[in-house]
């Protein structure tokens, strides 16, 4: 498979995100089911993706302390090493 961000319209995958956020791929895919972090099902088997974009505003909000999602997001996420 081709890891060509131009061709999926700047997706990352599974893994780049990972990498990015410094968590286990597991983790990334445990937020998506919660509705922590959007992704998007391509191809037959549902392989997620996630726009740079999305993971771009996440990062920033992150990096200046900002809450980037509400109460919710804190009760999903309790438990879980730093957040």
């Amino acid at each position: 498979m081709a890891n060509n961000n131009r061709e999926m319209g700047g997706m990352l995958t599974v893994g780049e995100v990972a990498q990015l956020l410094y968590v286990h791929s597991n983790t990334l895919r445990r937020w998506t089911e919660k509705g922590i972090i959007k992704a998007y099902r391509i191809g037959p088997r549902g392989d997620r993706r996630f726009r740079q974009e999305d993971i771009a505003v996440l990062l920033r909000g992150y990096n200046r302390g900002v809450q980037v999602s509400t109460a919710k997001r804190n009760q999903q996420m309790s438990g879980v090493p730093g957040w």
